[in-house]
């Protein structure tokens, strides 16, 4: 099945999962034919929590990240390209993308993620903690 690069549809009135609330995490999304969907779990000015299906033959590729970001694979197996080197993905496994790196993902069969975007905000201080 040829692959086509596809938008990310965000659900609607997406204000993320009911705080205190218990979850099954690859049950948070179903699948959707012909499209990549995105639910948000948390989102706030640091960054954010989602979990993302992709139907059979979705593809998403990003010319760089601008933040740090975590994917793990939750449901099925991804095809992942980050750089110019390809990885194979299957349930469980997770991987950081560097930031200002092109990466790819292609589903050769459905597959769910998690990511995790931190962005970087202002300057951070090292603070020093000494005990007398």
């Amino acid at each position: 099945m040829k692959s086509k690069n596809t938008e990310v549809s965000q659900e609607k009135n997406d204000n993320g999962l009911p705080k205190s609330k218990q979850h099954i995490i690859i049950e948070i999304l179903e699948y959707v034919p012909d499209k990549i969907v995105c639910k948000r779990i948390i989102k706030n000015g640091g960054g954010k929590l989602s979990v993302v299906a992709f139907d059979e033959g979705e593809k998403f590729c990003e010319k760089t990240t601008k933040y740090h970001t975590y994917v793990q694979i939750i449901d099925g197996k991804a095809e992942v390209t980050i750089g110019s080197k390809d990885w194979e993905l299957k349930l469980g496994d997770g991987m950081t993308i560097p930031i200002n790196t092109v990466h790819c993902f292609k589903a050769n069969s459905k597959f769910k993620m998690i990511t995790t975007i931190i962005k970087h905000i202002g300057k951070t201080k090292a603070v020093v903690i000494r005990s007398n």
